[in-house]
């Protein structure tokens, strides 16, 4: 297996005091306002009438796909007692438009460069075309961690997936409260989706039985190409960190480094090991590699957050998106993970969380993560600068102009099926009628 390159990162001496540091944005507090001209993305670029335009044209947009794509699930929802094999493949597709919603979204109204860099462990898997899109050769089966910095990171990463052509078999565990957001939360459900209530005792069974779903195999026409053990494609996705980066989960991952005596990280929240270690002893037979991504957004600056800069109505409405998304990539071999030993794990994890630290680092004083020639296969502009590549520049977009116009499929079989529906139901009252 190849190992990550992160060792000399690791061994660089601290930077040098920067003498501009005084002038940086530090937001210490939830309450804390920033500056209008201080933002890294620079002024609003939308006026208050674009705005409200935006936001009524986004709030459409999505709820009519939303709609369609819940009512989709529904008409789905009796395949369940006919076959589970076509009621999964069903709500594969369902999962794959609602991705689609989201790629889409985020291409009309945050439109921002996305930076992709890996090491040597993921040497040849990442592939640009052409037309300048990205294209990921990663496993069908993969279990995914990530740093969490903002509420978008997890569209980021599913837009990852679309890239590995598996964003219909992507599997997210979420806090407990999402899943009563109207219309999302039961979406997310038929998703399968893991809900995490942060009680232990509550949740190791409810997630050991939906591990045990995710090694089932199915004979029914699942997408995707099947790996060697024959299970169906699944990517799960966990943020080991439990939550975004704020000033609350800040002064909370400070106390707990106190009280644990574990030093706290620089750039990140101490990370949780319970339940990772428990997902990989489950799946440790039917998946072989771990990916690990690192994400850093431009702008930020030193000692400041991301979610308070990049907020929802910042990056969809005022035109503030992040200047470029930044990602880098490594993967482990979960054979190579000590799992025999939740502290051997525990440790395994926080070594590999302070290489993120590093790495976001050497980001902060660099402008870009140190990247391996061997990891991306990039398009340049000049066989030489193809020879020197180490970054591929791409955005969040669908593969054609004419792909968003799939989200019209399941609002249009709701609306055909509702029709047959209504017209048996009046068959059979208007024959009840006539019989009487």
């Amino acid at each position: 297996m190849s190992r990550t390159n992160t060792e000399g990162v690791r061994q660089r001496p601290m930077p040098k005091p920067d003498p501009a540091a005084d002038t940086e944005i530090k937001l210490t507090s939830n309450n804390d306002k920033l500056r209008e001209e201080d933002h890294p993305a620079g002024p609003v670029k939308h006026g208050r009438p674009m705005q409200y335009f935006r936001i009524a044209f986004f709030a459409v947009f999505f709820f009519i796909a939303a709609l369609g794509i819940h009512s989709a699930q529904l008409l789905g929802a009796p395949l369940y007692f006919y076959n589970k094999d076509y009621f999964y493949a069903w709500q594969a597709v369902c999962k794959q438009y609602f991705a689609l919603v989201l790629i889409t979204g985020t291409y009309l109204f945050a439109p921002t460069v996305i930076r992709i860099s890996g090491d040597a462990s993921v040497s040849g898997q990442l592939r640009q075309f052409p037309d300048g899109r990205l294209e990921c050769d990663f496993p069908e089966r993969l279990v995914l961690i990530a740093n969490h910095q903002i509420y978008t990171d997890w569209t980021y990463l599913w837009w990852v997936s679309y890239t590995a052509a598996c964003h219909g078999h992507i599997y997210i565990i979420l806090k407990e409260s999402l899943k009563y957001i109207p219309m999302i939360g039961p979406g997310m459900m038929f998703y399968n989706f893991i809900f995490m209530s942060r009680k232990w005792a509550k949740d190791q069974p409810r997630l050991k039985h939906r591990l045990e779903k995710l090694s089932t195999r199915h004979t029914g026409p699942i997408l995707g190409r099947k790996d060697k053990s024959g299970l169906d494609p699944a990517w799960l996705l966990i943020f080991p960190e439990g939550t975004n980066l704020s000033p609350n989960t800040r002064n909370s991952s400070a106390r707990w480094s106190q009280k644990s005596g574990i030093p706290d990280m620089k750039h990140q929240l101490l990370p949780r090991s319970t339940g990772l270690h428990f997902c990989l002893e489950e799946l440790k037979n039917g998946v072989d590699w771990l990916y690990d991504c690192t994400i850093a957004y431009e702008g930020v600056p030193r000692g400041s957050y991301g979610g308070q800069l990049y907020t929802l109505r910042s990056v969809y409405f005022q035109g503030r998106a992040p200047k470029s998304v930044n990602m880098h990539w490594r993967r482990f071999a979960i054979a190579d993970i000590p799992l025999h030993s939740k502290e051997e794990t525990e440790n395994w994890l926080l070594e590999r969380w302070r290489e993120k630290d590093d790495l976001i680092e050497y980001y902060l004083e660099h402008g870009r993560f140190p990247a391996d020639p061997a990891a991306v296969d990039a398009v340049e502009k000049s066989e030489e600068e193809k020879k020197h590549a180490k970054y591929i520049e791409t955005e969040v977009r669908p593969k054609s102009a004419w792909e968003p116009l799939q989200l019209f499929a399941p609002l249009l079989s709701a609306y055909l099926l509702c029709n047959i529906l209504i017209k048996f139901v009046n068959l059979v009252l208007t024959g009840r009628l006539s019989s009487n």
